[in-house]
Formats: C-alpha cells, sequence, structure tokens
C-alpha cells in the first residue's frame, strides 16, 4: 500500500523541526537510551528526539531483527526496537538525505562497528561516512534512517512513503525492501 502525505503536511512537520532545532546547544543530545529497559519490545511512546538518537549508551549502534505483522513482515530495527528504513535515492552506499530530510528520517550513526543481533548477517553490516564526519550505518549497501512519525516501537509509519525526491522502505535481513 502506497502512502503519501500531502505536501503542505510534510513542510510543515520539517518546518516545525527545523524551528525546534534553533537555539538548541551545539554539543551532543545527551541521550544516551540507557534507562536498564530493553529496546526490542519497549511499547513506551518515544519522542521524535529520542528516535533520532539510534546509538548504543557505548557509541556502536546495535540493529536486530523484529517481526512487524502484515505486508511489511520481519524488518531491521534499531536497539530501541524502531523500523529502520533505506532510501532509493541513495547511491553506491552514499546518504542522499541531508538538511530537512536528516530532521524527518534521522540517519543511524554509529561509533565503532554496529553490531548485529540473531537474524542481522553480519556480512551485509558496515557503515559510511556522512558529510558532517559521522560514520552511517548500512545494511545490503543501504544507509539506514529512522523516521520521525514512528512514534513507538514496531511501528512503520514510512514504508513506501515518497519524500525528497524517491520512496523510502524497510529492509528485510536478506537486505531486500519490505512493504510494497
Amino acid at each position: 500500500m502506497k502512502r503519501t502525505y500531502p505536501v503542505i503536511a510534510i513542510l510543515a512537520l520539517f518546518a516545525a523541526l527545523a524551528v525546534a532545532g534553533c537555539g538548541g546547544s551545539s554539543g551532543s543530545s545527551g541521550e544516551s537510551g540507557s534507562n536498564g529497559e530493553s529496546a526490542y519490545g519497549s511499547g513506551e511512546e518515544s519522542t521524535a528526539t529520542t528516535n533520532a538518537s539510534s546509538q548504543e549508551s557505548g557509541g556502536a549502534a546495535t540493529l536486530a531483527v523484529k517481526d512487524l505483522g502484515g505486508d511489511v513482515g520481519s524488518v531491521l530495527v534499531d536497539s530501541k526496537g524502531f523500523t529502520l528504513y533505506y532510501f532509493e535515492k541513495d547511491k553506491g552506499g552514499k546518504s542522499a538525505c541531508y538538511g530537512p530530510c536528516a530532521q524527518g528520517w534521522p540517519p543511524l550513526t554509529t561509533e565503532g562497528a554496529a553490531k548485529g543481533m540473531s537474524g542481522v548477517q553480519a556480512s551485509k553490516l558496515s557503515s559510511t561516512e556522512r558529510n558532517d564526519g559521522t560514520m552511517q550505518v548500512t545494511y545490503a549497501g543501504w544507509p539506514l534512517y529512522t523516521f520521525v512519525e514512528d512514534k513507538k516501537p514496531g511501528e512503520d509509519n514510512g514504508t513506501d512513503v515518497k519524500a525528497f525526491g524517491a520512496s523510502w522502505y524497510p529492509l528485510h535481513a536478506n537486505g531486500e525492501k519490505a512493504g510494497e
């Protein structure tokens, strides 16, 4: 099922994110994500800011596979259980998502080698350097992102969304797109 959002609604979302980002500190977000709970099954609500910080407290991102059911099935998720997406506009393992795009689709970054839980194929897991020098996790050559409209673990509101010039999809553990 193709999801389309009115252009005005998407622009309003990104304008709100841009305004919210103004006036903040230029330092680290300070979010470690370590509250003692397992991130893979927590049903607690999350804000876009929490969702955007997808690193483990030690710096290395961790991926897992979670069955979301429906047309999407089992897909890659971050350490908090949020669906990970790839952007069809990305080419050659490099991200094409910066500025407002990265505010709506925060890149999954890592410090050190990303780790995979059961079901994640280590041979498909890597990283690529972003323009700002941070390292973004890649899987099967695709840079990975979360989506700010996924408010809690296990949602896939970004599946088959067309935004910023291409479509967005979760990935199965074999590296193929999910949710068509």
